[in-house]
Order: C-alpha cells, then sequence, then structure tokens
C-alpha cells in the first residue's frame, strides 16, 4: 500500500525516529501503526547491538539536589559524539535518567533499569533514533539529614561535584555561598579526599618511596632520608587533600581556613563529610 506523507509525519511525531526510517517502517508493516512502531524499537536495539564495543567518551554530567537540600544525585550519561551530547534528544534522554535516579533511589545501573522498564524503553529508542551507543555509565544518590548538599556544573557539563557538608540545622542559606565556593574548589582542584587521614595508605607508602629516593639521587644522608619524605608528604597532603588546599578566591587561606572563619562567626561546627567530582569518562581512563 501507498504510504503516505502525512503517516509518515504522524509517526515521526509518535516517536521522533527520522522521516526515512519512519516511511521504511511504515512501508515494510504494510501501514500499522503499531507494527511500524515496534520495528523502530527493534531498529534502536539492532543499533546498540551493533555499537556496543564503541568507545563513549562524551555525553554529560548532571546534578539535582532537593528543595531542603539533604537529597543530592549526581549522574554520568555518555554518548560517543560531542554534537550528539549537545543535541535536544540525547539532553531529554540524560534528565530524564537524573530525574529517575532521583525519584526511584536505584542502587545501580543495572537495579535502575530493572525497576524502570520504561527507561530501558527510552534507552533503545534513542539510541536507534541518533545512531550511537548511548550509556548510562555512573551516578551516586547522597543524603545529609543533619546537615546540606551543594551541586556545581561546570560550563558545558563535562565536569560536576557534589560536597556534602554536616552540622547544619539553620543558617543554610548564610553557608550556600561557601559552600558553593568549595564545591568550584573541588571541581578546579580535584583533590582526591577531604583530610589527610582519608588519604590510602598505598598512595602514601609510594609518596614516601619517590620522594626517598629522589632525596637519595640529591645526595641527601640515608639517615634522614624519611625526614625529607614526610616534609614533601606535607606537601602532597597540601596540595591533594581539600581542607588543606590554598582557597581559589583567596590563596593567603585554605579551604579548612574558610569553614573554621565561618563556624567561629556563627558558633557553629560545620565540616565537610565527602565529596563527588564526575569527570566525564574519568572511570574509563
Amino acid at each position: 500500500m501507498a504510504i503516505t506523507a502525512a503517516q509518515v509525519n504522524e509517526l515521526r511525531q509518535k516517536t521522533g525516529a527520522g522521516m526515512m526510517d519512519c516511511k521504511n517502517a511504515l512501508t515494510e508493516a504494510n501501514g500499522d501503526f503499531e507494527k511500524a512502531i515496534e520495528l523502530l524499537r527493534k531498529k534502536g536495539a539492532a543499533v546498540a547491538t551493533k555499537r556496543a564495543e564503541k568507545a563513549v567518551n562524551e555525553g554529560l554530567v548532571l546534578t539535582k539536589i532537593s528543595e531542603d537540600k539533604q537529597t543530592g544525585v549526581i549522574a554520568e550519561v555518555n554518548c560517543e559524539t560531542d554534537f550528539v551530547a549537545r543535541s535536544d534528544d540525547f539532553i531529554n534522554f540524560a534528565n530524564e535518567v537524573l530525574n529517575t535516579v532521583y525519584f526511584t533511589k536505584p542502587v545501580s545501573v543495572n537495579d535502575l533499569l530493572e525497576k524502570n522498564p520504561s527507561l530501558q524503553g527510552k534507552l533503545t529508542d534513542v539510541t536507534g533514533k541518533i545512531g550511537e551507543k548511548i550509556q548510562i555509565s555512573r551516578f551516586v544518590i547522597e543524603t545529609a539529614p543533619s546537615g546540606m548538599l551543594v551541586d556545581y556544573i561546570h560550563l558545558g557539563s563535562k565536569l560536576g561535584v557534589l560536597v556534602k557538608f554536616d552540622n547544619i540545622d539553620k543558617g543554610k542559606n548564610e553557608f550556600a555561598e561557601i559552600g558553593k565556593d568549595i564545591a568550584m574548589q573541588v571541581a578546579a582542584m580535584k583533590p582526591i579526599c577531604v583530610y589527610r587521614e582519608e588519604v590510602p595508605k598505598d598512595i602514601i607508602n609510594k609518596e614516601m618511596d619517590i620522594y626517598k629516593e629522589l632525596a637519595r639521587k640529591e645526595g641527601k644522608p640515608e639517615q634522614i632520608l624519611d625526614k625529607i619524605a614526610q616534609g614533601r608528604l606535607n606537601k602532597f597532603y597540601q596540595e591533594n587533600c581539600l581542607v588543606e588546599q590554598a582557597f581559589i578566591k583567596d590563596n593567603t587561606k585554605t579551604v579548612g581556613d574558610l569553614i573554621k572563619e565561618y563556624n567561629s562567626k556563627q558558633g557553629t561546627q560545620v565540616k565537610v563529610t565527602l565529596f563527588r567530582r564526575f569527570h566525564l569518562g574519568d572511570e574509563k581512563k
């Protein structure tokens, strides 16, 4: 049977698929809309299978914080090219992923898709429409029942941060600006942890070995290598532990100083508990 332009347009409006894909699906389905939709879904699954091994190094990092600032989500959704990452279809899908994580509280990507089969269907659909591999790579849900969460998304949505602060029951609005500055600090300075006590032992041992070897090559006596290495390790802490880093807006003080000043002024005991920093593709490096 002849397929009309009106039929093609109607199917396109329903599915968002391309004109030629809609026309071909309707032709193959002899004008049966439901069958044509099923064919388009299968095309999406076929595209996903075909491109399963493709690298997905582009995409978006997104965050969502509850109105009371006590629940927050950070998520990364990937695609193959920056062109697709900037498309409305991909942006809408990524935001749907973020909202679904926020409202359904899954424990993993598999759990997310199992709990929300409609999202799996949309993943298949958008894959078929876009023609690239789309991947929900990771997400984290954080809660701060005795504090607040602050988020920051860097321009371009390729880098996002979620920071948790504890011991804030009042004055959240007053602390919001400082919290945002600290979230920006995490984005810009890439700390590995909040406090020096949290640095993994294997990293400390590796750094100490490097510093000792450097001092040895500089001709320093063997008996003072540990002391030299410890001094250099302190410098490592200052560069890599959030509260010891020089504040990006005023390098005469540390991030820890910033929080101490606030606590002193407000009579509070606010502390940074943790941060999540998602930089596009970090997990794959």
